[in-house]
C-alpha cells in the first residue's frame, strides 16, 4: 500500500474511533458515578494505543507512513490542549477532584500555550534533544492525568466524583483525545531520534531526518 493509500486508511479509522467514542458516550457505555474511571473507559482509551503499536510492528509500510508525518503539523495538534483551563473552571465549581483537575488542567495548557513555538522553533535535527524532552514532558502530562483520575477516590474519598470525566462531552478526553495525543508524541518522538546530522554546509553543520 502506498502512502496515500495509508492517510486515507488512518483518516478513516480515526473517524470511526471518534464516532465509537462520541455513540457509546452517547449510550451510556461510559458512565460511572464512582469516585474514578472505569473499566470500559480504560478499554476504549488503550485498544486504539495498543492496535497502533502492533500496526506499527508488523507493517513497513504503515511505519514508512507514520515516519514520513511532519513533525510540526503533529505538534501543533497538541495545541489543543490549552482546552485544559475547563478542568480548572470545574474544578473552582465543585464538578471535579482537585487532585485531578489542577495537574491536568495545568499541565495541558502549558503544553497547549508552548506546542506553537515548539512546531516552529524545535522541529529541527539541531534542536533534537529539546524537542524529545517536550514530547516526554507531554506523555507525562497525559499519564500523571490518567492515574490521578483512576486513583481520586484514594486521593480525594470525600471529594466530588470523576463521573463528569465519563459523559459527554468530557467523556471524549479519556476515550479519544488523550490516547491520540500519546501517539502523536510517541510518533514525533520516533522521528526524532533518526534525525541526523548531514554534511557540512555553508555557515556549519546541516541536518537532515532519516
Amino acid at each position: 500500500m502506498e502512502e496515500a493509500g495509508y492517510a486515507k486508511l488512518a483518516t478513516g479509522l480515526i473517524a470511526t474511533w471518534f464516532v465509537f467514542a462520541l455513540g457509546a458516550a452517547a449510550l451510556g457505555v461510559f458512565e460511572n458515578n464512582a469516585n474514578r474511571i472505569g473499566v470500559s473507559v480504560a478499554i476504549a482509551a488503550s485498544a486504539p494505543i495498543l492496535i497502533f503499536a502492533l500496526w506499527a510492528a508488523a507493517s513497513s509500510g504503515f511505519r514508512k507512513f507514520v515516519m514520513s508525518l511532519n513533525p510540526q503539523i503533529l505538534t501543533l495538534a497538541q495545541s489543543w490542549r490549552i482546552i485544559g483551563f475547563i478542568f480548572l473552571l470545574l474544578e473552582a465549581r465543585g464538578a471535579l477532584p482537585a487532585v485531578f483537575a489542577l495537574p491536568a488542567g495545568y499541565g495541558d495548557m502549558a503544553i497547549g500555550m508552548t506546542a506553537t513555538l515548539v512546531a516552529w522553533k524545535m522541529t529541527q535535527p539541531v534542536n533534537r534533544s529539546s524537542f524529545i524532552l517536550w514530547q516526554i514532558l507531554g506523555i507525562m502530562d497525559l499519564v500523571t492525568a490518567v492515574g490521578l483520575g483512576t486513583t481520586a477516590a484514594l486521593w480525594s474519598p470525600h471529594g466530588p466524583s470523576m463521573a463528569l470525566m465519563t459523559m459527554l462531552p468530557l467523556s471524549l478526553v479519556p476515550t479519544f483525545l488523550v490516547p491520540l495525543f500519546l501517539m502523536l508524541h510517541l510518533i514525533c518522538i520516533a522521528q526524532a531520534w533518526k534525525w541526523k546530522a548531514a554534511p557540512a554546509g555553508v555557515g556549519g553543520l546541516t541536518y537532515r531526518a532519516v
